[in-house]
């Protein structure tokens, strides 16, 4: 019991690929059944499968028609909103079999531009969606032309690929979870011997590196001693490129915890505007097919179209070593103009089209930028847990034999019906949620008075514990402290009687997830009221007691200097213009006591003019702290001869 106890915590956080824990290593099997149906692979039956993913009860969200699982509703929604997802929408609309991801990923590549989405604001994903929309409907000709000229093309585009995960097993966890690794991360030789998997990952972990102190080195030359992934990702215009180091980096945060990070060796993005706006398409395809434009537009797009491809092959060839010796090469580079800026034969080309360590992203991905490289590494290199409701399986795979043997009628499908909460576990779980709210929004005196009316205890915890939010803070004091809320706080020292040596599943007190001195300030003023016997302060991590008169007079000290520091600034500011007036004005004079004009000389200008050439070359902010100035020492003349008067 104690041991699956153990293996639950472990699956609570993100498990890495190469860094798995030892004891969680150690009881890995290989499955030879899908752990989403529970079939033998030679059985292989749409229709018992889809029946299993609408009656399986698992942990991880799923689009039965696309066949892709997530393991949060934000990935859901974003599948939702895919290219992948509208395509087998339109298909299914059409009397066509939908397609998978690696089915979509391939034949969208025979087309031209890619369709991969926008990152950014709603204009432009407005002027992507023509494109998009013209690409999935020329996708959607496609196929039904090959599905009416040659059927046996039609098999062929809709048959079935490698499923993308390699599913384990874990002695110490229930056997309806499974573990899956992305098949991707493994070489072509590891991937025809799956029996061998378990031995695989063991010889694939490695030791984690600590973090380094200069960031001011960021050469890609440790590459070439450390295992590492080359990624890359081209289309629209834009290019996005990474060396990432295998071994995990690890950090210390605050408390001592560590936390384990991607380490990225070197990165480099380019971007240039070479598709057509609210047409779609490359400046290239559209001579291919049209012949060539002779608009300044166009003109632009061919120029940037020849200099990206200049800037993406010298880098290709400053990293040349670092390319050779990784360990795979993840590129998505959808269209023919992208691919051949990438894989077409010139002097010194690095990336090679049938290099065996060449891979595609095995799910979907979004514009091309260091930060969509990094969520693909952390995607490819972490494990997926999947937990599957084995009776409920068995029992729609035998409802669904036995309405096979029946005559056809038209009947609903039954939905699967959720466990019901007892009622202890429906009051945590309203509670959970208001008193969340009142923190949130900072309501003391109804926090107080709800906690009271339903003699909530100073030991409560938030529900359901395994929730991102509810794993960060578990308490309302852990809750208070990251949201940066002195009062709060106070109120639950004070009043309800908080635990501060709580800690969560990190190990870290509410102390320290505060971030600002006003929060701080509040548990110390708490250790002064309470007294030095009513907690464990030092285990609760709260610094030395301090009263409210000394941080009220700190605080009023320093509002006091920043003020002093200001006034400074404005005095200094306004000497600075006297003396630059008087100075004029000597000019002025001197220039005067010369009698007449001599050739050359200034000429006297208006007050409008002057002004514009003070405020010449400077940025709008320092135009309006000039202003601020002069209208100051306007007022203090006026106030001067009004004292006069």
């Amino acid at each position: 019991m104690a041991d699956t106890t153990r293996m639950e915590e472990l699956l609570k956080r993100p498990l890495y690929v190469y860094d798995l824990p030892p004891e969680l290593l150690a009881t890995l099997t290989a499955k030879t059944t899908n752990p989403v149906t529970e079939e033998e692979p030679e059985t292989n039956s749409e229709d018992a499968e889809l029946a299993a993913q609408d009656s399986a009860i698992a942990t991880s969200t799923l689009c039965s028609l696309c066949k892709v699982s997530y393991n949060n509703v934000q990935e859901q929604r974003s599948h939702v909103r895919s290219d992948h997802h509208r395509y087998n929408i339109k298909a299914q609309l059409r009397g066509n079999a939908p397609l998978e991801e690696i089915e979509f990923a391939k034949a969208i590549g025979e087309l031209d531009e890619s369709i991969s989405g926008s990152e950014s604001s709603e204009t432009e994903e407005e002027e992507a969606d023509t494109g998009a929309n013209t690409t999935l409907s020329a996708l959607l000709k496609k196929q039904a032309k090959l599905s009416q000229t040659n059927e046996e093309t039609e098999t062929a585009v809709t048959s079935s690929p490698k499923h993308p995960l390699f599913w384990l097993a874990s002695s110490g966890l229930p056997s309806n979870k499974s573990l899956g690794v992305y098949r991707a991360i493994f070489s072509n030789a590891e991937q025809d011997e799956p029996g061998h998997l378990v031995e695989t990952l063991q010889r694939k972990q490695l030791e984690p590196i600590k973090a380094r102190t200069n960031n001011a080195n960021n050469a890609p030359a440790p590459a070439a001693s450390s295992p590492h992934f080359f990624m890359c990702m081209i289309g629209g215009g834009h290019f996005a490129a990474m060396l990432v180091s295998l071994a995990p980096e690890i950090h210390r945060r605050q408390g001592g915890v560590e936390d384990r990070q991607a380490r990225v060796i070197a990165h480099k993005t380019f971007h240039r505007y070479t598709t057509r706006r609210k047409q779609g398409g490359s400046q290239s395809a559209s001579d291919a097919s049209r012949g060539a434009a002779h608009s300044a537009g166009s003109s632009l797009r061919r120029y940037n179209e020849a200099a990206l491809e200049k800037d993406i092959r010298n880098l290709l060839s400053d990293w040349h070593k670092e390319i050779d010796s990784a360990e795979l090469l993840f590129v998505r580079a959808t269209g023919k103009t992208n691919r051949k800026i990438l894989f077409d034969q010139y002097d010194g080309n690095v990336l090679k089209q049938k290099d065996p360590r060449l891979r595609g992203f095995p799910f979907n991905t979004r514009r091309a930028t260091q930060g969509e490289l990094l969520r693909c590494f952390k995607e490819l290199t972490r494990v997926k847990v999947s937990e599957v409701d084995e009776a409920a399986v068995a029992a729609a795979e035998a409802k669904r034999r036995e309405e096979e043997s029946k005559p056809a009628t038209p009947r609903p499908q039954p939905q699967p019906q959720k466990p019901k909460l007892s009622k202890e576990e429906e009051a945590a779980l309203l509670h959970t949620s208001q008193i969340q709210a009142f923190i949130r929004r900072s309501k003391v005196p109804a926090l107080m008075s709800y906690i009271t009316n339903n003699s909530i205890p100073p030991t409560f915890t938030f529900t359901p514990a395994n929730q991102p939010q509810n794993f960060r803070c578990p308490t309302p004091l852990h809750l208070a402290a990251n949201l940066n809320a002195p009062v709060v706080v106070t109120a639950l020292l004070t009043k309800a009687q908080a635990d501060p040596t709580a800690t969560n599943s990190e190990g870290r007190t509410p102390f320290e997830l505060t971030g600002d001195r006003a929060t701080r300030d509040a548990f110390r003023i708490a250790r002064h009221d309470l007294g030095e016997s009513k907690w464990d302060w030092d285990a609760a991590k709260v610094p030395s007691a301090v009263s409210k008169a000394d941080a009220e007079s700190r605080a009023e000290k320093e509002r006091k200097a920043a003020d002093e520091e200001e006034s400074n600034r404005r005095k200094a500011g306004l000497d600075r213009l006297k003396r630059e007036d008087a100075e004029r004005a000597a000019a002025e004079h001197k220039a005067s006591l010369r009698g007449g004009r001599t050739l050359g000389a200034v000429v006297e200008k208006s007050a409008a003019e002057k002004r514009d050439e003070e405020t010449r070359g400077m940025t709008p902010e320092m135009k309006m702290r000039l202003e601020r100035e002069r209208r100051a020492r306007a007022a203090e003349e006026r106030f001067k001869r009004m004292q006069g008067n």
